[in-house]
This record gives C-alpha cells, sequence and structure tokens, in this order.
C-alpha cells in the first residue's frame, strides 16, 4: 500500500512540474499578440513607438524580472526579452536619455519604487534585478526637471540583505 502511495505521489508532483514548465515556454517570435496574451495574461503596459508596438509584463514590488515583446508593424512578435539587465541600463546614457527611453528599455517602475528628491531637484526610478544572473541589485535612474537621465546609480538591493 505504501508503495503505491509513493509511486502516485511521484507521478502527480511530475504532471504538476511538466505542466508548469509548458507555462514558462518562452514565446517564438512571428506570434501574434493575440497569442502572446493568451500565453501571458494582459500585460501590465502597452508602448507604441512609431509603428512598433511593446507589450510589457513589468516586475512586482521585489520581482527581478520585467519582460517585453516588441511587435513590428506586420502584428508580428519580433522579440521577447527580458529587460532588466546591465546591457540593457548600460544604453541609458545621462544627459541624452530621457523617460520616453527609459521605459522603451527597462519598461515602468513599480509604482513604489519611484520618489522625488527635493534638495537635488530630481525624481528617481529604482529598478530590482538580478545582476549577471546572480546579485541581487537596485538601478537608480535620476532624472532632472527636464526628465532626462542626470546619472544611474548601481546597487546592492537591501531587501535581499542577510545579517
Amino acid at each position: 500500500m505504501r508503495r503505491i502511495s509513493c509511486t502516485l505521489i511521484a507521478a502527480v508532483l511530475s504532471a504538476a512540474l511538466l505542466s508548469g514548465c509548458a507555462s514558462l515556454q518562452r514565446p517564438e517570435p512571428g506570434i501574434s499578440e493575440a497569442e502572446l496574451i493568451a500565453m501571458r495574461g494582459e500585460p501590465s503596459h502597452t508602448i507604441q513607438d512609431g509603428d512598433i508596438r511593446i507589450l510589457e509584463w513589468a516586475a512586482s514590488n521585489s520581482n527581478q524580472y520585467t519582460y517585453m515583446a516588441t511587435f513590428g508593424p506586420d502584428g508580428r512578435m519580433k522579440k521577447y526579452e527580458q529587460v532588466l539587465t546591465v546591457q540593457k541600463f548600460s544604453t541609458l546614457k545621462p544627459g541624452v536619455s530621457t523617460k520616453e527611453d527609459v521605459i522603451r528599455t527597462v519598461g515602468h517602475p513599480n509604482r513604489f519604487e519611484s520618489e522625488y528628491l527635493p534638495r537635488v531637484d530630481s525624481e528617481v526610478w529604482t529598478y530590482r534585478y538580478k545582476e549577471s544572473g546572480v546579485w541581487d541589485s537596485m538601478m537608480h535612474i535620476h532624472f532632472g526637471p527636464d526628465g532626462v537621465v542626470k546619472k544611474l546609480e548601481n546597487g546592492l538591493d537591501p531587501l535581499y540583505l542577510r545579517e
């Protein structure tokens, strides 16, 4: 009897793991927006950039990942990627990049991760991310009153620090 129970439990766990993996499947280029939404659910934001459309699935408060799908004028997905990376942050240039550039590159900040610093007249957007896939980090993007990036500051994420 005990052997049957263990076999049954193993079968149920295997089925659950396999079904979970199916839902985490990476979308293939060329699918339609409707197909991607059926796979991923409704995006948190939609960005229109000329004839390019970007769907964003933003990170939650402590989540370190934001995914974006880019669709061309033909309505087909061109790329799907996790955008909270050092490579993406490094494309943002102080004195050049705007809030719109930041949103198109790494997505919207979480509503709890945006603040205004009156002493330096700067708005700061903070993104929690897994730096190089290993380190729990935060990227702080500072904007001047004109909405242009003043500086980027990277550091450890205190949420994950252990004593």
